[in-house]
C-alpha cells in the first residue's frame, strides 16, 4: 500500500503514519514524481492540482480536515474516486473553544470595555442570564453538534439549524427555509459552522442579516462564503452610524489571506482571526485516517463525500 501525504506538517503524518502502518510506503508530495506515483492513497488537505492528476490507480482520497470545498474544485480530482473526509477528530473541541469565547465576549461585554479603555472610562456592564442569551448555530454535523452541546451545556439556550431534520439533545432543532428564519428572529449570537457549498454560498445575505435582533453577534468560523461581507459591513454600519448588529468574530473569508486593505480589519466592531479557529489535531486525526485505510482495504462501507452536495 502507498500513500501519499500532502498537508502543511506532511513530514508529521508521514512519520505518524509509517509507524502506524510499517507495512506500507508512505511519501510526502515533495518527494520526487516517480516515488509519488502509482498511490493506492492520498491523505491530503489543497492538494495541487498536479498531484491529483499525476495518480492512476488511487483506490481512495482522505480529506485532512471537515471541509472538502477545495478539494472538489480541484482539477484533475477523479470522479470516480471515493472521498472521505476528517469528522471531528478532536476539530470539535478547538471549535468549541473558539465559539465559545466568542460568545463569552459579546455577552460579557468584553467589546463594550475595550472600547471604554481607550477613553479611561470606568463603567461596569450589567450582566444578563444566559437564559436571556439564545445562542443559534448554523450547521448540525459532527463538529457543529458539538459546538451546540458545548454551548448548551455552558449554560445558553441554544437553537440549532440544518438542511434536513437533526436531534441533539437539549438544543432546539430547525430545519428548512422557515426554520431558519425561526432561528435568525430570535438569537443573541449566530454561528455559523456550514459547508461551502452552492446551497450555502452567501447564507447570511442582507436580508437574513437584517432579521437579526437589535445587538445581536455574528461568529463565523465556518466557511467565507457563507457571509455577504459587505452585507455584514452595512449591518455593523461605523462609529458615526452605528448599525443594527453589536459585532462579529470572524475566522474566514471569502479571499484568504485577508487582504490588507480590507475594511473588515479596521473596522471597530469587528475581531479578525487568521482561519485557526479549529486546526486538525494530528494526534486526534492519525487513528480516524488508518481506520480509513483499514476499512478501504477490507472493503468495507464508509461514510463518503457527496461532491454534488458538496460535503
Amino acid at each position: 500500500m502507498k500513500i501519499v501525504v500532502h498537508t502543511d506538517d506532511a513530514e508529521q503524518w508521514r512519520a505518524a503514519l509509517s509507524k502506524a502502518l510499517p507495512n506500507a510506503t508512505v511519501v510526502t508530495s515533495d518527494a520526487p514524481e516517480e516515488a509519488r506515483q502509482n498511490a493506492d492513497y492520498l491523505a491530503v488537505w489543497k492538494a495541487p492540482a498536479h498531484l491529483l492528476k499525476e495518480q492512476t490507480q488511487l483506490k481512495g482520497i482522505i480529506n485532512l480536515g471537515a471541509g472538502v470545498d477545495y478539494l472538489l474544485s480541484t482539477p484533475g480530482l477523479p470522479v470516480d474516486v471515493p472521498i472521505v473526509k476528517l469528522r471531528d477528530a478532536g476539530m470539535g473541541e478547538l471549535m468549541a473553544d473558539y465559539v465559545l469565547y466568542g460568545v463569552l465576549h459579546f455577552y460579557r461585554s468584553m467589546d463594550c470595555y475595550a472600547d471604554q479603555q481607550t477613553s479611561a472610562e470606568w463603567q461596569p456592564q450589567r450582566v444578563v442570564d444566559k437564559a436571556d442569551w439564545p445562542v443559534g448555530v448554523l450547521g448540525l454535523g459532527a463538529i457543529g453538534a458539538y459546538v451546540a452541546s458545548a454551548l448548551q451545556q455552558a449554560g445558553f439556550p441554544v437553537l440549532g439549524w440544518s438542511r434536513s431534520p437533526k436531534t441533539i439533545k437539549g438544543v432546539q432543532c430547525l430545519h428548512g427555509d422557515e426554520g431558519l428564519d425561526e432561528l435568525l428572529s430570535q438569537v443573541q449570537s449566530v454561528v455559523a459552522i456550514l459547508p461551502d457549498t452552492p446551497a450555502t454560498q452567501g447564507i447570511l445575505n442582507a436580508e437574513r442579516l437584517a432579521k437579526l435582533p437589535q445587538g445581536a453577534s455574528v461568529i463565523n468560523p465556518g466557511r467565507g462564503s457563507l457571509i455577504d461581507e459587505q452585507a455584514l459591513l452595512e449591518a455593523l454600519g461605523d462609529n458615526d452610524q452605528p448599525g443594527h448588529l453589536r459585532g462579529a468574530l470572524l475566522d474566514v473569508f471569502c479571499e484568504e489571506p485577508l487582504p490588507a486593505g480590507n475594511p473588515l480589519w479596521q473596522h471597530p466592531r469587528v475581531i479578525v482571526t487568521p482561519h485557526m479557529a479549529a486546526p486538525t489535531p494530528l494526534n486526534d486525526a492519525i487513528d480516524q485516517v488508518i481506520s480509513y485505510l483499514h476499512a478501504f482495504e477490507a472493503g468495507e462501507t464508509l461514510t463518503i463525500v457527496n461532491s454534488s452536495q458538496g460535503y
